[in-house]
């Protein structure tokens, strides 16, 4: 039982080391670098290569039932819940089998919006508060528990 970070622009990595490292569970945070490693025995950061989904593929291929994955990279979270995995976005939002294909259809949908405007106009999404760190501490405690459960 493992906790996958896909840590670039990753807002959440201080509160879940807090709760992987109360449950006793390794943390994986995953990168292609620029980040301040942990000195948290239980925290391993892993330097990927720059590319094009480089980490992604490095999570993909090791996550599995008992393990929790934590993105907003809706691909990623596709191939980990194909996997088994319980995976998590920063805001605490599940990604399960019932909404992954919605989650993937809507990405590129908008994906397709924003290249066809010709303006360039549109924001991005709304802040991380106060409430979503809440929610994501909530939701990682539930997932490991479900997890652990998958031991």
């Amino acid at each position: 039982m493992s906790v996958y970070i896909d840590a670039d622009a990753c807002p959440v990595k201080a509160e879940a080391e807090k709760v992987t490292t109360r449950h006793g569970v390794t943390m994986f945070v995953v990168s292609n670098g620029g980040l301040r490693p942990s000195q948290n025995p239980l925290v391993e950061n892993i330097i990927v290569d720059a590319g094009p989904d480089v980490a992604d593929m490095w999570i993909a291929d090791r996550c599995g039932p008992a393990d929790v994955v934590v993105t907003g990279d809706i691909p990623l979270a596709a191939k980990c819940v194909e996997a088994g995995a319980e995976v998590l976005q920063h805001n605490g939002d599940r990604f399960t089998a019932a909404n992954i294909g919605q989650r993937l259809a809507m990405r590129d949908l908008m994906a397709d919006l924003r290249e066809a405007n010709p303006l360039g106009a549109g924001g991005g999404g709304k802040p991380f508060s106060k409430a979503d760190r809440s929610r994501f501490l909530d939701s990682l405690e539930r997932a490991l528990r479900a997890a652990k459960g998958k031991v």
